[in-house]
């Protein structure tokens, strides 16, 4: 068994060569539609800061397995590693870090002329517990939610069947066979200039 722990701060992510899978969760009106045309939707509001994550399983937490309201369409979206690379060096940590900016005015500054933020948040087992390492949550707004809208997406699958069934897997116990089941995600290539103002 590898007891080896991945680092704190590290993408790990679905990926081919030219791709990258993020996740998200919508209503159905707006899911569906989106999976269907494999873009989104007039009624998808691009004004708004619109999160992509690459781990399965913390998006399995933040919709509590395709359960919440407006959140019952699970979306998997692959998008281009150039456009994923762009949002990267474009964003702004979505909280102050003294070892990484030069003062709190300076970070709040970069934050509002930013289209694109990061945070890291505790990854998550198939229990939905937390993990001692981060999992990358990505907002993008502005020119970022645009560009990902419009040039980015080459991919979108409901993917909220196999929610549905991981779900079901656990909540019986076989987490064997729930796990087997998980999309493979693995670290992320990204070059160092693109995260090194973003490792928390």
């Amino acid at each position: 068994m590898n007891d080896v722990q991945p680092p704190r701060f590290q993408i790990r992510a679905r990926h081919t060569d030219a791709t990258v899978t993020v996740y998200q969760a919508y209503r159905p009106g707006i899911g569906r539609p989106a999976a269907r045309a494999g873009r989104f939707p007039s009624s998808w509001k691009r004004e708004r800061m619109t999160w992509i994550k690459p781990s399965f399983l913390w998006m399995m937490y933040r919709c509590g397995w395709a359960t919440k309201q407006d959140q019952e369409t699970v979306l998997a979206v692959e998008i281009s590693r150039d456009g994923f690379a762009w949002a990267l060096r474009n964003a702004c940590l979505s909280h102050y870090v003294p070892a990484l900016h030069d003062d709190e005015a300076s970070w709040k500054r970069q934050l509002r002329e930013a289209s694109a933020r990061v945070q890291w948040d505790p990854e998550r087992d198939l229990r939905l517990n937390p993990l001692p390492h981060r999992s990358l949550q990505l907002g993008l707004s502005g020119e970022a939610a645009a560009r990902y809208a419009d040039e980015w997406i080459t991919g979108i699958e409901d993917v909220t069947p196999l929610a549905t069934e991981v779900h079901a897997l656990v909540h019986a116990g076989d987490l064997g066979r729930a796990a087997a089941l998980l999309p493979q995600e693995r670290p992320y290539p990204v070059a160092d200039g693109d995260v090194a103002h973003l490792r928390a």
